[in-house]
């Protein structure tokens, strides 16, 4: 009996052993040994992606209530499922272009006007922040939701002959990625046109904003500048020529020269200047490709372009920005295939697989290479 009751004893020591042992080995314990000289380390980086959406009903009206089991992520073939998607208040850039030498249709006004129709729109609880260009490009307005400092601030724009948009586009790509915000927005006023003339510097500074989760959106002025001057680029015109000077400039002049100098030409115009002949046919071209830049920016960012036919349609249309905005969900995934091991494009499509729901959005992100 003492034999067998000491082979008792000695099989649950054992298993309280292989207890203690198991239970130690479900642990994770940290590892004090620091890595040897030589030793490659492993690090494991969970990337998260950010997509701008809006979903709507087969009537057209939003929907307030899409969850993550409602919607599904393509990336470039690759089916994903969403982490996360919310409704949450938006961090908006404004972007307002007041230069150009040879500007015609395009106004501080008109700007003014259409940057204070997007402010007052956009939600109570939206930061927003105000940058102009013309000679040069500058902050006139730091984040804040205080609609009245805003409305102050773009009342404080100035305008000037030069036309900054590259330098413009990048101060406002480093401006948003340095926010902490999970739903940037950048709103373009502009014709799109650079003083530069370089479309290669212009095409990459488009380009380093698809390295971002920024959603671009444009009201543009190309369409009128460009109906406007067309005229213009012809020896023989029916059509004004253009104004000797922009009517900011004019109002400041006494009356009798600020009349001589907004008066009608009536007539047909024969022009002989061969120069100006050649900057009119140049900017038409410039705002014809231009107009085509934006809007393949837009696409790929999951924005709104907008290229009014007139002034008026404009304006109006600038609260239609700011209820976009407004509107859209943000949905976050995580990549299959992590940005950390390969670069090149992503494409990536957000589609709904709940019936009447009906969801469309393109991004696309462009991945530098590590190393």
């Amino acid at each position: 009996m003492r034999r067998y009751g000491s082979l008792l004893m000695s099989l649950a020591i054992l298993l309280l052993f292989a207890e203690l042992v198991s239970a130690q080995s479900r642990r994770v314990q940290p590892t004090p040994t620091p890595t040897p000289p030589g030793d490659e380390s492993i690090r494991v980086d969970t990337e998260e992606v950010k997509v701008n959406f809006l979903a709507y009903d087969e009537a057209g009206r939003f929907v307030s209530n899409v969850k993550e089991g409602d919607i599904v992520v393509t990336e470039n073939d690759i089916l994903h499922q969403p982490e996360t998607v919310r409704r949450i208040p938006a961090s908006v850039l404004i972007v307002m272009d007041t230069g150009g030498e040879l500007r015609s249709i395009k106004t501080l006004d008109q700007t003014r006007t259409v940057a204070r129709n997007i402010v007052n729109v956009l939600g109570p609880e939206d930061r927003v922040a105000i940058l102009q260009y013309a000679d040069k490009a500058v902050i006139a307005q730091e984040w804040t939701t205080d609609k009245q400092q805003l409305n102050a601030a773009i009342g404080r724009t100035k305008f000037g002959k030069g036309s900054a948009f590259i330098d413009a586009l990048n101060m406002a790509r480093e401006f948003l990625i340095k926010s902490d915000a999970d739903n940037r927005h950048l709103v373009l006023i502009t014709d799109g046109t650079d003083q530069s003339g370089d479309i290669s510097k212009k095409n990459a500074a488009m380009r380093r904003i698809l390295s971002t989760d920024i959603a671009v959106h444009v009201i543009s002025y190309t369409a009128m500048e460009a109906a406007d001057i067309e005229p213009r680029t012809k020896r023989l015109s029916n059509s004004p020529p253009p104004k000797a000077m922009p009517d900011e400039i004019a109002a400041t002049l006494p009356n009798g020269v600020r009349d001589i100098a907004q008066a009608p030409k009536v007539g047909p115009t024969i022009n002989m200047d061969r120069e100006l002949l050649k900057k009119l046919r140049d900017r038409k071209a410039d705002l014809e490709l231009s107009e085509e830049m934006l809007g393949t920016l837009v696409e790929n960012t999951n924005g709104t372009l907008i290229v009014p036919a007139t002034l008026e349609e404009m304006a109006a249309k600038a609260a239609n920005v700011a209820r976009l905005i407004d509107a859209g969900y943000v949905l976050t995934y995580i990549p299959k295939i992590p940005f950390s091991e390969r670069g090149g494009e992503r494409n990536i499509q957000v589609t709904s697989k709940r019936p009447g729901l009906i969801v469309q959005a393109k991004r696309k992100f462009v991945v530098p290479p590590r190393g």
